[in-house]
């Protein structure tokens, strides 16, 4: 037996397939400089820390006359860990070799141990190495499981044939390749420093852009092109999407951590639903290339989308016998390879090139020859050097009439060639000299179903051996086998638990998977993977971003050293008099937006006193400062002034004195005194019977409130004291007679009932608990009218009491709206501006009111009329926000819905700003009583189709709508009779009856189609029948149908060749001769096309007389949709897993 160190897989490649860079054609003149890449700018530069890994070869002799039922190889040692090979000769009650690695001296392992391997059994061919039988896997080794490995590992009748190779001279040769592996743990996981590179991270249901940023930031040709295009540093990174694909480039290049794209995404004009949102991988990646192949235009980066990623195929169709050929040349950004029926990507590019023939029924019209036996295929002009190939994982089964995905095993090589088989997927003007050789870069794997599921990428971002996988935040190291292999899909045998017991091998489908691969051809490679470095960026971004990454380090620096600082937050005047009657109205100051310190814990107070000084220049014997206390009501008020040995501590100190709460901030007011020239001046004592009262001045002409100063007045006083005080701060004459009002919050009481079970007994304990008013909550307010004549201790006033007085409203003649401090303070408290958007275009804002949450249905409505200037306010409709999709509701306001203007803004526990408005034809009240729905009238001899809306009560019936649409349609006679149907996808799938309640009809997502009945179908015969007729076409590449056009039904009689159906079909549709001979007719059932001769009889085909539910089958319709598409084709929605990709700026 022996053990050693395999050396390290070097992919065997063809010599004739390695050509050197000069081989390629010369590239076109560049925008950029391009050098190629240093080993110094990627992480593989770096050294890569491997994990140990061993082979470990058992020679088994005399194996046919084991009696044993197991067998253990001597132990062998990797990693530091002791293992051995475990085998069941005659297998492990199956007919298979059962094969395990087993953790050698697990018996004796400590408590709680773990290790994780990743590795390969092999039983030896020695004839003909390579039909070896290897099998891969990996496992977390633990007390448990101290075994893994293949309980089917191959059948006992190979193994034991002679003339197999795996049995010779009675030796079986088995070989085991163990890599032990670190486990890697997700909260510790430092993804900069295991590989070098970082995550980006994931806003909810964004994993699939992230696979496909990372993918595309790792071509450095793209990238650099990304940081050459022009921004400026008066962009805005939400508002530019180069400027925030530049930001997000530039942080996943220099970042230490993982990267939000959240500007990013607001740059594509997607809000938090749009995040939650998760798409295809393939159409964001064609979204995004045309959004910044416009966006490149003009600049020195034009052209760089085409340079990379464009390809050119060719489409043909030869005739036969005759000298015609039929070319277009198209562009593709990349190629959808059929995975379904290909073994791997070489049988979908023979697929996708595979000559189709046309002939019999299916010939090709040619101008100039008629129809043609003729070969269709399509050839490749040339290939771009980043070739991305889509892998069609998902399609439409049409048994089961839904999306499945495609979980198929399919292999893709580390090098692809493309000119195989002397190039034969290659067109005649393809330009030989360009080779073709491709080497794979990554991976995009989708993990889950058709309805979900998560993205990550396997990226080897310089060509080297080294993979990375980018799952969001996290990034590791990983093997080829992993990128490769375990990507393919298929299915995969569930290794064996317990080897000792009879358990049968389980295969599991993989849902994880390769979906969608990138490769760069060899030549191209120097330039596709150049150089990036920071002259590439523009100096306003490096810049900008550098000083983001720095208050990033230093929040991040504070954060780590929060236990040793105190935050104190000091309120000036200078505060007061900026802030109130602006944010402020019910309290004194907005402690966010005041001056803070950072202090030391250990620093004396005094100490902090200078910093003070320093800053305000205010000397520190001139300085008084109150804490602030925290009162039931939650409200902040000033409470009492530090004294000689509160200022004796430390600040630490002071803060856990006058801090409850055991945060790590200190609030603080600073009482400052200035004489008559300005300066400060010292502070008098202040007593016990004095007390700090704060005023605001209301004036209710100018609907104004606003700080005026503070007094100190004596508890036993009274307010009739200070009154030419007031007034003199006020501005008003002395004797100018004022009302005074104490505000506050009101506080609530909440009885919270709760039921405890205590020795089996119900028992009700009842608790009141204080409704805490938060700063992002307005309070309730109570405003009371002071008496003059009694003392402030009397009135229950204290220190830091806020007071309001204004002039005395009573017997004056100006007319205000409020006329008194608490109808202010009350409508300051209601008032809502409200953003107002057309429910037709709901991302818009459109225009603003300032409404009161107690406005009432009536108003709220009257308002938005006034302003639309529309007569009759009962004509506006209303929708509610929905918070959370950033959508309007499904159902609009009814008509007086919602008491108030807060039951119209409340969604759930959140409280919008945003209404949607409709202004009707008719009033609400009406409209409610109806039934609205759309209908397309096909006109009987016009090619018209007129969407009528249909308004009738809503307990008519069908024959209802019928009549009132003959009374605004153009009938071709008078006695004609209508038909109203439901169409969906272009297909028939109802004829209303005429008694159906109009109530039930739903043409939200199914389209209403009403036509004149022919008259042919009003006397049909005994054998006559009713068949659908539907348009379609047909993928090549598959045998799909898709439906297009306007279906309808067509009347067969017995025994009626299709050629004189195809008469009567060209004379209903009017179709010229010309291009009618290019149809072809089929009878199409389940999806199924098949085609029809002129000769065939049609009714023995439709064997069901019912048109209800046979939209299964029918008569196809075969041709090119050239058609304009119906305006009400967009009734036919997506559901909303499908929700198309958009990018909106």
């Amino acid at each position: 037996m022996t053990l050693l160190t395999p050396p390290p897989i070097d992919p065997a490649v063809p010599e004739e397939m390695l050509v050197t860079h000069e081989d390629c054609p010369p590239e076109g003149p560049q925008p950029m400089e391009v050098s190629p890449v240093e080993a110094t700018n990627a992480a593989d530069g770096q050294t890569i820390d491997e994990s140990p890994s061993a082979r470990f070869t058992w020679n088994i002799e005399n194996f046919s006359k084991l009696s044993t039922k197991k067998l253990y190889s001597e132990e062998f040692v990797v990693g530091g860990y002791k293992w051995r090979v475990l085998i069941f000769p005659k297998g492990n009650n199956v007919d298979h070799l059962s094969l395990y690695l087993d953790v050698a001296d697990s018996a004796t392992l400590p408590y709680g141990w773990s290790r994780y391997a990743q590795f390969s059994l092999s039983v030896i061919n020695q004839i003909h190495n390579k039909f070896t039988i290897r099998k891969d896997t990996q496992h977390q080794f633990n007390s448990r499981e101290s075994d893994w490995g293949f309980t089917s590992f191959m059948p006992l009748c190979e193994l034991y044939d002679p003339g197999r190779g795996y049995l010779v001279n009675d030796v079986v040769i088995v070989e085991a390749d163990v890599a032990v592996r670190k486990v890697v743990d997700y909260w510790s996981h430092d993804s900069k420093k295991e590989t070098g590179y970082v995550g980006l991270k994931n806003q909810g249901a964004t994993c699939y852009m992230n696979s496909l940023l990372q993918t595309l930031y790792h071509i450095p040709y793209f990238r650099k092109s990304v940081y050459h295009m022009p921004t400026t540093e008066n962009d805005n990174p939400s508002g530019s999407i180069p400027l925030a694909l530049q930001s997000l480039f530039y942080k996943l290049q220099y970042s230490d951590t993982s990267v939000s794209t959240k500007e990013l995404t607001k740059s594509f004009g997607w809000d938090t639903y749009d995040s939650f949102l998760q798409h295809d991988v393939q159409e964001l990646n064609r979204v995004l290339c045309e959004k910044l192949e416009d966006k490149m235009k003009g600049t020195v980066v034009e052209g760089t989308i085409q340079q990379l990623f464009e390809g050119h195929h060719m489409n043909y169709i030869e005739c036969i016998n005759v000298d015609y050929k039929s070319t277009r040349k198209e562009s593709f950004y990349d190629l959808q390879l059929d995975v379904k029926g290909c073994k791997d990507i070489y049988a979908s590019f023979d697929k996708y090139v595979e000559v189709e023939r046309l002939e019999g029924d299916n010939k090709y019209h040619a101008e100039q020859y008629g129809l043609q036996d003729a070969k269709k295929g399509v050839l490749f002009i040339d290939f771009p050097p980043v070739l991305q190939l889509q892998l069609k994982r998902f399609e439409y089964d049409f048994v089961r009439d839904t999306m499945v995905k495609i979980n198929d095993r399919y292999e893709f090589p580390l090098q692809l060639d493309l000119d195989r088989e002397s190039g034969k997927y290659l067109s005649p003007q393809a330009d030989r000299s360009v080779r073709n050789l491709y080497t794979l870069h990554s991976v995009l794997v989708h993990s889950g179903g058709v309805h979900g599921g998560h993205y990550y990428a396997y990226i080897r971002p310089t060509l080297s051996d080294h993979w990375f996988k980018f799952d969001d935040e996290r990034v590791t190291k990983e093997d080829m086998k992993r990128a490769l292999e375990e990507q393919y899909g298929g299915e995969e045998e569930l290794p064996q638990t317990n080897p000792g017991f009879n358990n049968s091998p389980f295969k599991f489908t993989k849902y994880s998977n390769a979906y969608m691969l990138v490769y760069i051809r060899e030549c191209d490679k120097e330039k596709v993977i150049c150089n990036v470095d920071e002259k590439d960026i523009a100096e306003h971004l490096r810049v900008r971003l550098k000083k983001e990454q720095e208050e990033k380090e230093q929040k991040r620096k504070e954060k780590a050293e929060a236990h040793l600082y105190t935050i104190i937050k000091v309120a000036r005047e200078e505060d007061l008099f900026d802030q109130i009657g602006k944010n402020i109205y019910f309290d004194l100051v907005d402690h966010e937006k005041v001056r803070h310190f950072r202090i030391q814990k250990q620093l004396p107070f005094s100490s902090f006193k200078e910093e003070v000084a320093k800053e305000f220049g205010i000397p520190v014997q001139f300085q008084r400062f109150w804490l602030w206390a925290k009162r039931q009501n939650h409200t902040y008020r000033p409470n009492r002034p530090l004294i000689r040995a509160d200022e004796d501590h430390s600040v630490g100190q002071l803060r856990e004195i006058s801090n409850k709460a055991n945060n790590a901030e200190l609030k603080l007011f600073l009482e400052v005194a200035f004489g008559l020239d300005k300066q400060p001046i010292s502070l008098p004592e202040k007593s016990k019977e004095d007390i700090l009262l704060f005023f605001k001045l209301y004036d209710p002409i100018k609907e104004e409130l606003r700080y005026v100063g503070k007094l100190f007045v004596k508890g036993n006083g009274k307010p009739m004291e200070i009154l030419r005080r007031l007034n003199e701060m006020a501005g008003f004459e002395p004797d100018e007679e004022i009302e005074l009002f104490e505000v506050h919050p009101l506080l609530f009481q909440l009885c919270l009932i709760c039921v405890i079970i205590y020795n089996n007994e119900f028992v009700l304990a009842i608790q009141f608990l204080i409704l805490l008013q938060e700063i992002k909550f307005e309070p309730n307010v109570m405003c009371e009218h002071i008496d003059k004549k009694l003392s402030f201790r009397n009135s229950q006033l204290e220190d830091g009491d806020i007071i309001c007085f204004q002039k005395s409203p009573y017997g004056r003649s100006e007319a205000c709206r409020y006329p008194t401090v608490p109808s202010f303070l009350d409508y300051v408290h209601n008032r809502q501006v409200v953003r107002f958007r057309s429910l037709e275009k709901p991302k818009e804002d459109e225009f603003s009111l300032e409404l009161s949450k107690q406005n009432n249905y009536d108003e709220v409505v009257g308002s938005v009329a006034r302003y639309l200037s529309v007569d009759d306010p009962s004509r506006i409709r209303l929708t509610s926000h929905n918070c959370y999709s950033q959508q309007p509701k499904p159902q609009p306001i009814k008509y007086r819905g919602a008491e108030r203007l807060t039951d119209m803004l409340v969604h759930y526990n959140q409280i919008s700003d945003i209404l949607y408005y409709e202004v009707l034809d008719i009033p609400l009240p009406e409209l409610q009583g109806l039934k609205t729905l759309k209908v397309a009238f096909h006109h009987a001899t016009k090619d018209e189709v007129v969407i009528h809306t249909i308004r009738l009560p809503k307990q008519s019936n069908v024959g209802d709508v019928i009549n009132d649409l003959k009374t605004k349609v153009e009938l071709s006679h008078p006695d004609a009779e209508l038909r109203l149907l439901e169409v969906f996808y272009n297909k028939i799938y109802k004829i209303f009856p005429l008694q159906d309640k109009i109530e039930n009809i739903n043409d939200q997502y199914w389209t209403l189609r009403a036509e004149e009945i022919p008259e042919e179908e009003k006397n049909l015969g005994p054998q006559d029948r009713l068949i659908h007729v539907y348009h379609f076409l047909k993928d090549s590449t598959q045998s799909q149908v898709t439906n297009f056009g306007d279906p309808f039904f067509l009347v067969i009689h017995e025994g009626e060749i299709l050629a004189d159906v195809k008469k009567r079909i060209q004379k209903k549709l009017r179709i010229p001769d010309e291009e009618y001979s290019k149809w072809k007719f089929a009878f199409v059932s389940l999806g199924r096309p098949e085609y029809l001769q002129d000769s065939d009889i049609v009714s023995a085909r439709f064997q069901r007389r019912d048109v209800y539910g046979a939209w299964e089958q029918y008569l196809g319709l075969e041709h090119a949709d050239n058609a304009p598409k119906r305006s009400y084709a967009a009734n036919q929605n997506r559901h909303t897993f499908e929700k198309p990709v958009r990018i909106y700026n």
